[in-house]
């Protein structure tokens, strides 16, 4: 793709943003969070945190994460229904205020990631789920698996945790956990689905769920670059027969070139983030957007914050 509204971009970035007439206001890794009453006004920004550490911000990252979760929201509402109420900006979801629960809801259909480099390390066990020996990176899975994990505050780590300990905890009820599972594994086939259809694997997720008296809804974002992975299906089996890296459109690979090049995975102070690896992936999220929507995404490079606060001020948000 022609990446010169990228580069473009790069200094025009959303770091944040600082609206109170909009309500209470919570800093999230990627989202600006404002409350009134039973509204929630979600302002989506182009941070990118990886490690449990932001790192950076990355052109038009957080408009590709909207667009793309009213996308698969829209698509699923048939399955589960969400928080959406509006979406007045690209950036920006009106939502249903819910009551959380504090726990993220991974869907994994391979070995890969978080959890095949504890699976290297015989740390695994903790979803106390049964994993056979010899199994390799990036092998299918006979069924998808639910591999919950805590949900820290910022500046802490999510720690991975077993359905029998989330219990034990109180995190939920079991006739919730079991809402929430089959909620998880109906919305993670659809996305396979669909994906498949669109020549991407959907190889594993992140959901997260809360309630409105007894109504259970998918909440946060869904399916996008920040919270999934997908490889291209047409090279998925040359590539696991040569043991090589799937080829990836999502956050893996900002994780796998801190890896690689700065020796970083979450401790001690993250390393600078050139230009052209912000771009690089900024390129790949906008791919990952287009080959799900079918649509192209036309950038316009400018001032983000500007653009939102019109926009809801045009739609009565703000006033």
């Amino acid at each position: 793709m022609n990446t010169s509204a990228l580069h473009a971009q790069l200094p025009l970035t959303l770091q944040q943003t600082d609206l109170p007439a909009l309500g209470q206001h919570y800093r999230g890794k990627v989202r600006e969070t404002y409350r009134q009453d039973d509204q929630l006004i979600l302002v989506t920004t182009d941070r990118l945190s990886a490690f449990d550490h932001i790192l950076t911000t990355i052109p038009f990252k957080g408009e590709v994460l909207n667009r793309l979760s009213a996308f698969w929201f829209e698509r699923t509402k048939h399955i589960v229904p969400n928080h959406v109420l509006d979406v007045p900006d690209a950036n920006v979801t009106v939502a249903r205020a819910c009551q959380p629960f504090a726990v993220e809801v991974v869907v994994r259909g391979y070995l890969t990631g978080s959890l095949w480099r504890d699976y290297q390390k015989g740390t695994h066990t903790a979803y106390g789920l049964p994993f056979p020996d010899g199994l390799r990176k990036d092998e299918a899975f006979p069924a998808p698996l639910i591999t919950p994990s805590t949900k820290a505050e910022y500046g802490l780590h999510d720690e991975p945790i077993s359905e029998k300990e989330l219990l034990a905890r109180g995190l939920a009820t079991p006739g919730d956990w079991a809402r929430i599972s089959e909620a998880a594994l109906g919305l993670f086939a659809e996305g396979q689905k669909w994906a498949r259809s669109r020549g991407l694997i959907l190889v594993d997720t992140k959901y997260e769920f809360g309630k409105v008296g007894d109504t259970l809804y998918v909440i946060d974002e869904m399916h996008t670059p920040d919270s999934s992975r997908y490889w291209m299906a047409d090279e998925y089996e040359a590539r696991f027969a040569k043991g090589e890296d799937q080829r990836m459109l999502d956050k893996e690979n900002i994780r796998q070139w801190l890896i690689r090049e700065r020796n970083f995975s979450g401790q001690g102070t993250p390393p600078p983030i050139p230009d052209d690896v912000r771009v690089d992936l900024a390129a790949k999220y906008v791919a990952a957007y287009e080959h799900i929507t079918g649509t192209t995404l036309t950038l316009e490079p400018g001032d983000v914050k500007t653009r939102i606060e019109r926009n809801l001020r045009e739609k009565g948000y703000l006033k």
